[in-house]
């Protein structure tokens, strides 16, 4: 299964894979070459569909846990400043996502959204300290019935050059539905209120929907 959001890149990179292999089919002699670019061409493929992959996911929907909005790993737990929205401090946990990680972002709670604004930004690479308020991102404000108010933040990388945010102020989410995508290497901030037990530690690996963050 594979994301909506990579359906015109797939499509794209199919035809170029085609175009590829007849080229080489019909105007190249010499095998080695031949067989070359046909690998070369198939794997390009291989390496786009493994990138838009949307496996299936059934959350553990619960409003007493908190789960992780994408898979990556834990690179930052610590409290920080928080200036968009909260204004004060916030105790941070960043997920960091490589290019072969799955790249959909998932409702880490159930609630309402009740703030939603996408900032363009520079491409820092994504473990930048600046990351978090320089770079291209979405910040999503949930707020959510046993927790309050949660955030988490998409934030683009040095390759990611479109974040693509289905969250709408207003709107009443599920904990582990499609929240939206981020395109080609990326971090998500979840900013959680202060004293708040967290369930994952640093360098640990992190499955959207299914890792608990926190539970209460």
């Amino acid at each position: 299964m594979f994301h909506k959001e990579g359906a015109k890149i797939i499509f794209i990179t199919l035809i170029i894979v085609v175009g590829l292999i007849f080229i080489s089919d019909a105007f190249i002699s010499t095998n080695w070459i031949k067989s070359a670019i046909i690998i070369l061409a198939i794997a390009l493929l291989f390496l786009v569909l493994q990138f838009f992959r949307n496996p299936k996911r059934v959350a553990d929907n619960s409003d007493n846990h908190i789960l992780a909005p994408v898979d990556g790993k834990v690179v930052v737990i610590e409290e920080v400043y928080e200036p968009e929205y909260f204004k004060e401090k916030r105790l941070m946990v960043s997920i960091f996502m490589s290019p072969i990680n799955v790249h959909v972002t998932r409702y880490p709670v159930n609630g309402v959204v009740k703030y939603s604004k996408y900032h363009p930004g520079k491409y820092l690479v994504a473990w930048h300290p600046k990351a978090s308020e320089e770079n291209e991102r979405t910040t999503i404000v949930i707020n959510n019935r046993i927790y309050g108010e949660i955030m988490y933040r998409q934030i683009a990388g040095a390759l990611a050059r479109r974040i693509v945010n289905y969250a709408e102020e207003g709107m009443r989410v599920v904990q582990g539905k499609d929240a939206g995508f981020i395109k080609f290497g990326s971090r998500v901030d979840i900013y959680l209120p202060l004293g708040t037990e967290v369930n994952v530690k640093l360098g640990e690996k992190a499955i959207g929907a299914k890792t608990i963050i926190s539970k209460k």
